[in-house]
């Protein structure tokens, strides 16, 4: 009786310890219906026709501000005009090559509408209201000096460029004859300069 107790002990042992040893066989859950639309033969003959593309870059700053550069003039093979962002506020450019002198223009719409305003420059010159606007799929630069800035149409300025012809009476003075006199103050046509960006300008200015 003992050995036939002793010896189904053994056998039971004996059995877990061969269970115990097998691998378990992994079940695999069934499909999400997330898995199931993905592993449809539509979607895959869709999902065929497009390529993943790298995320893009960040942008330069040459793209945020593409003001910046140097311009050739259509009209005047030797004149060109530099453009340069203000070091310390990029809403500020900086002009170089004009009579004047350094001009400053302050941005008024983007990327590349500004406006230039009444101000006197490092050399003493005055310098009168204008606008500057790039165009960069035209690469078509203009810049007037002359005539006050558009805000609800800046491009509207180069419309014509030629100055009112209107004149401006100056106080009346009499002559011994008793005649009146009126003094007509000239003016002064507008400044307008066109050109195509010729190279890009890395660097920028300080104020």
């Amino acid at each position: 009786m003992k050995k036939t107790l002793f010896a189904g002990i053994a056998s039971l042992l004996l059995t877990l310890a061969v269970t115990a040893q097998q691998p378990t066989q992994p079940t695999t859950p069934p499909a999400t219906q997330e898995q199931k639309k993905w592993n449809n033969p539509t979607v895959d003959s869709i999902l065929s026709k497009y390529t993943l593309v790298p995320m893009p870059g960040p942008m330069t700053t040459e793209q945020v501000f593409p003001i910046m550069g140097q311009y050739q003039s259509n009209t005047n093979a030797d004149q060109k005009i530099t453009v340069t962002l203000d070091e310390q506020n990029k809403g500020f450019a900086w002009i170089e090559g004009l009579p004047e002198g350094r001009i400053k223009a302050v941005m008024k719409k983007g990327p590349a509408t500004y406006k230039i305003p009444a101000q006197k420059t490092a050399e003493g010159n005055d310098v009168r209201e204008g606008t500057m606007i790039y165009d960069k799929d035209a690469n078509t630069f203009t810049l007037m000096l002359g005539r006050p800035f558009n805000d609800q149409d800046p491009a509207s300025v180069f419309a014509s460029t030629t100055e009112e012809t209107t004149p401006t009476e100056m106080p009346v003075t009499k002559t011994k004859s008793n005649k009146t006199k009126t003094k007509v103050k000239k003016t002064t046509p507008p400044f307008v300069f066109t050109g195509t960006k010729v190279q890009q300008v890395t660097a920028t200015n300080q104020q």
